[in-house]
């Protein structure tokens, strides 16, 4: 019998018994190519550096509540953070995963203002469709509404304006420079509609992960959102959790965009799945707000700062930073991106094929010409994961692309290591996938 509960108590899932490179092994010795393990696994699953990082801390001491003490990977990790970090960034607060990093977020941009004379700034703006992760502040920010709606009574009240979203909601006859200036200028109007001296702060994902599927915004978005907020005061919260840490060639996403947060949330490629953690950056104005104020950040959980999991984190940032391995994302992400459109690019069901990096999406639709999403009924993403596990590959499809319920995607993310050969291998197994389903 099986007391674990699983995230759907329907499927029946392989166990992971192994990990080689790119490829994670099953109990029964199959190989998968993992390509869609939420952006996970940055250096592929058998990293020797980052192992040892893990087993010395162990040994060494695993566990310290940083209510009485710090540690030593833990200092360490946010100096090199600090040291490569965008713009005024200066602090950095561990947590254990995304969604515990933009709940941090939230509630340290509330805090800044109760600190800074301000108490009348409490509304969060943020976009359709975004994803900011499943604790109930978290999912109050996010957009998509398939996760929102069972739970819709029980969130805080945040306000979305439209993603960008040049595929599917840029008109034709419009540049995609005056169509993203357009879709900025929401944030305006909505700052506006609320009340200027109400809104604390805006948040967004520099390239949208898994409820949009790999989409980056066009040029110039985000330096006219960056204006807005400086222009009445709100703060900048940028979610890295699934596109940072390299994954889109630079170690920090906003990099590509040119612009710097007030906050930025990372995770996943944090830990590259080594350990369960993440972190919120902020800067030292906000920092010093508090310091010079209560000198108390009202948030925490018992395992922030865990010296294991920043031991752990530590290795990764070392192993992408001296290896430049987002460098090398980007140019394999650059190949991926041309076999991908060679492959699929004049497919009939396949709309539109995007990303930045080893961070790419490739949206389904039942009519190329019109865009025309498929029957939600019909359950292709779900279908094409199932499929895609049966070929030995891991991908990340995803239903509800458009509007939380129609259209579907698939995300892929592989390792930064990935070879050539792979990449090949990638493709192949992912036409056969579709092939099966469409």
């Amino acid at each position: 019998m099986n007391h674990v509960f699983p995230r759907h108590t329907k499927s029946e899932l392989p166990i992971a018994a192994g990990g080689d490179g790119c490829y994670l092994i099953d109990s029964t010795g199959r190989r998968y190519l993992d390509c869609g393990d939420a952006a996970v696994s940055c250096l592929g699953h058998s990293n020797a550096a980052v192992v040892k990082a893990v087993q010395d801390q162990v040994a060494q001491i695993a566990f310290a509540h940083t209510g009485f003490m710090s540690s030593e990977p833990a200092e360490a990790l946010a100096d090199l953070l600090i040291e490569h970090a965008p713009g005024d960034l200066d602090r950095v607060y561990f947590v254990s995963g995304g969604s515990e990093a933009t709940e941090a977020a939230i509630k340290l941009a509330r805090q800044y203002y109760l600190e800074t004379g301000q108490p009348e700034r409490r509304h969060v703006i943020a976009r359709r469709q975004s994803y900011h992760g499943n604790t109930l502040g978290a999912l109050s920010a996010g957009g998509n509404e398939w996760r929102r709606a069972q739970f819709a009574p029980m969130l805080i009240e945040m306000t979305h304006i439209a993603p960008c979203y040049e595929y599917a909601e840029k008109p034709e006859g419009e540049s995609s420079f005056d169509y993203g200036q357009r879709v900025a200028n929401e944030l305006e109007a909505e700052i506006l509609r609320l009340g200027p001296e109400t809104v604390m702060a805006f948040m967004a994902e520099p390239v949208v992960g898994a409820t949009l599927g790999a989409v980056a915004a066009v040029d110039g978005y985000f330096k006219r959102i960056r204006d807005i907020c400086d222009q009445y005061g709100v703060l900048l919260i940028l979610d890295e959790v699934m596109c940072g840490m390299g994954r889109t060639g630079h170690l920090f996403a906003c990099d590509h965009d040119g612009v710097a947060p007030d906050i930025l949330c990372i995770a996943k490629g944090l830990g590259a799945g080594y350990q369960p953690i993440g972190a919120m950056l902020c800067s030292g104005q906000i920092y010093d707000a508090i310091r010079d104020g209560s000198g108390f950040f009202q948030h925490g959980h018992t395992y922030i700062g865990h010296p294991v999991a920043t031991a752990a984190a530590l290795a990764v940032v070392q192993q992408l930073t001296t290896r430049d391995l987002p460098a090398r994302a980007g140019v394999m992400g650059d190949r991926l991106q041309n076999m991908l459109e060679s492959r699929f690019g004049q497919h009939p069901n396949i709309g539109d094929i995007r990303g930045r990096g080893l961070f790419r999406g490739i949206e389904l639709v039942s009519d190329r010409n019109t865009k025309t999403p498929f029957d939600p009924s019909r359950g292709v993403a779900g279908k094409i994961k199932k499929a895609a596990m049966a070929e030995g590959l891991i991908c990340y499809p995803m239903s509800g692309t458009r509007d939380g319920r129609n259209g579907d995607h698939i995300l892929l993310a592989p390792p930064f290591i990935i070879e050539e050969g792979q990449l090949v291998e990638l493709v192949d197994k992912l036409d056969r996938a579709i092939s099966t389903v469409i």
